[in-house]
């Protein structure tokens, strides 16, 4: 397992459409995941020990930043062949069992996480209600070990200054995760 960083914010860069199906049998667009003060798109997977570290905190984050506006859409991009855990039926198990609060999709041809630039999991991006990014960072201190319980919550505040001003903040902290697992041409 590689551990990856993520690019500073390109601030305004437009969120790229997509149209994926979701673990509740639907799909799943940039226009239907979005909320009225933004949304946050998130590569997350199954296997990965920097997602399994922080997915409560992600659904915890998720659920108040609907009530703040924000949409939020989690999508799948590994190789299921080379890692079986990120296959379909355990994505759809993973969705029931924790609940998610927001749409978990697939990206089979990987078009969307290379139009989006995703470097790892988890790759967190925050955008505005315009739709243009103003949050690429970590969730929190966290690593493939849960930051402390009281650790400031990077992407829950930034999101937050989101829905409130529609600008994120300036200065941002990097993420952290496994690398995506591209398809072998």
């Amino acid at each position: 397992m590689v551990a990856t960083t993520t690019p500073i914010c390109d601030f305004g860069w437009p969120a790229p459409a997509f149209d994926l199906p979701g673990t509740d049998g639907r799909c799943h667009s940039l226009a239907s995941a979005r909320g009225p003060k933004g949304l946050l798109v998130m590569f997350i997977c199954n296997h990965c020990p920097y997602v399994k570290a922080v997915i409560d905190r992600i659904i915890r984050d998720t659920r108040e930043l609907a009530s703040l506006g924000i949409g939020s859409i989690a999508i799948m991009a590994n190789d299921p062949a080379v890692y079986p855990e990120d296959d379909w039926n355990n994505m759809v198990a993973i969705a029931q069992r924790l609940d998610f609060p927001f749409p978990y999709v697939m990206d089979e041809t990987q078009t969307v996480a290379r139009a989006y630039g995703a470097v790892c999991t988890p790759d967190f991006f925050g955008f505005n209600a315009d739709m243009q990014l103003q949050y690429r960072g970590r969730l929190d201190a966290s690593g493939r070990s849960p930051a402390a319980p009281d650790a400031r919550r990077d992407l829950f505040e930034a999101m937050r200054q989101i829905a409130e001003t529609g600008r994120g903040p300036e200065e941002q902290m990097a993420g952290i995760g496994c690398s995506i697992k591209w398809r072998e041409d």
